[in-house]
């Protein structure tokens, strides 16, 4: 997966969310519970594609190979602190 094809997905999650977010202010109500449990599963998938592009992209300025960095399991990714 290329970064270009990495940020085309960054950009459907994203606006996925934006999506389930405003109808979710719409009903001014707590979304139901398949709502927020697609909104976390939104939430998962962006923070693994920004850490892949994140790794891709620190290979590159390390004259490393981009391409051999692959997705790290969630339980990784969710580990880390902000």
């Amino acid at each position: 997966m290329d970064d270009t094809t990495i940020l085309n997905r960054i950009t459907e999650l994203v606006d996925e969310e934006h999506r389930l977010r405003a109808a979710a202010q719409a009903h001014e109500a707590g979304t139901d519970d398949e709502a927020k449990e697609r909104l976390r599963a939104l939430e998962e998938s962006l923070d693994q594609c920004w850490d892949l592009l994140r790794r891709r992209r620190a290979a590159r300025q390390a004259h490393g190979d981009p391409d051999a960095q692959g997705e790290r399991p969630l339980s990784e990714v969710e580990r880390y602190l902000q």
